[in-house]
């Protein structure tokens, strides 16, 4: 297989670099240059926001596959899928279960009402539109049956550009009294990059069409699975100690970004980001490793960078909110 990757450098894109070299796959990627990536791949560079930025994608070599993470304005989906149009086999398209409108019923599957105000020729706006407008640009024009519409819930693993995962490792590695958002056994859902990354080669190879959501299947992980993960993998003393979501929406602590992954049970909020109905990818061949592999191999590179991953602004709890909620002295936690 001949496979193009817009991007290929970061995260998502990497995993799927990656696998495709694993498969024997030949890779080329297309990005601004700005990290180096995968031994083995060819690499072009351009910038898809600016005049002329696709000039070396224009010089007529084919693909079987392209796979794109584009996550800002849909034209430039628009832009590169018209110039790749008859040159590659397929267009895969790395959009979000964000495309879903509100509310979500849980155990939504991906004929639930999309957001409105989505248009394949838009500037960047806001991100569930954008992904939406991504997705409406590659079936434009590689058609219905030519297109893949990867609608990913939560992903991490490593290489994660969010933090929300590094997060929790950093500070579970600090030790103390930490506060592990309840119920213990709280149901979540993600995916790991590299099981998202073999689920769309297998969609390329199967020829497979049209929207799938992507997160693990229900009662593949809970909360408690998770920290209890962070804690073994990192060797921590931490003491989890887990607090009703009253407590924790009382303090005034945001769900999701303060407390990464973690949404009261039993919310509009719950159904919307840990209630996808994933059989339509399950039965296509998705497989999603324990939850203690994806823990374990990511504080594993985290340990490489120092702990020094990225995290996005409002990602993570202020200590010293954390101690209030605990009843422990400021610098305690």
């Amino acid at each position: 297989m001949r496979l193009l990757v817009l991007g290929g450098t970061e995260f998502v894109g990497r995993a799927v670099v990656e696998a495709a070299l694993g498969r024997g796959w030949e890779v080329t990627v297309f990005n601004r240059g700005r990290h180096r990536p995968p031994a083995g791949v060819r690499s072009l560079h351009g910038d898809r926001t600016a005049p002329a930025g696709l000039t070396a994608l224009a010089d007529g070599t084919a693909w079987d596959a392209v796979v794109d993470t584009w996550s800002a304005a849909p034209r430039a989906v628009r832009e590169t899928a018209r110039l790749l149009r008859g040159r590659a086999g397929r267009y895969t398209y790395v959009s979000s279960c964000s495309v879903y409108d509100w509310p979500r019923p849980a155990g939504y599957a991906e004929d639930a009402r999309l957001v409105a105000g989505a248009a394949a020729d838009a500037e960047a706006t806001e991100y569930p539109q954008d992904k939406l407008g991504g997705e409406l640009a590659a079936v434009e024009s590689f058609g219905a049956d030519a297109s893949v519409l990867v609608r990913a819930g939560l992903i991490l693993g490593p290489y994660e550009n969010v933090g929300r995962l590094p997060w929790w490792l950093n500070r579970i590695a600090r030790g103390g009294p930490v506060l592990a958002p309840g119920p213990h056994e709280l149901p979540v859902q993600f995916v790991d990059a590299r099981d998202l990354a073999e689920w769309t080669l297998g969609a390329v190879e199967q020829k497979l069409s049209g929207p799938y959501n992507l997160v693990s299947p229900p009662g593949h992980t809970t909360m408690g699975r998770l920290l209890e993960a962070c804690r073994r993998s990192t060797g921590s003393d931490a003491e989890l100690r887990w607090t009703g979501a009253e407590v924790v929406l009382g303090a005034g602590i945001e769900p999701w970004t303060q407390l990464p992954v973690w949404v009261p049970a039993d919310s509009e909020l719950h159904d919307g980001v840990h209630g996808l109905d994933v059989s339509r990818a399950v039965a296509t061949g998705l497989r999603c490793r324990p939850v203690e592999e994806t823990v374990a191999d990511t504080w594993e590179w985290l340990r490489g960078l120092g702990g020094a991953a990225p995290v996005r602004p409002g990602i993570g709890l202020d200590p010293d909110v954390e101690a209030g909620v605990l009843g422990v002295p400021l610098g305690g936690v």
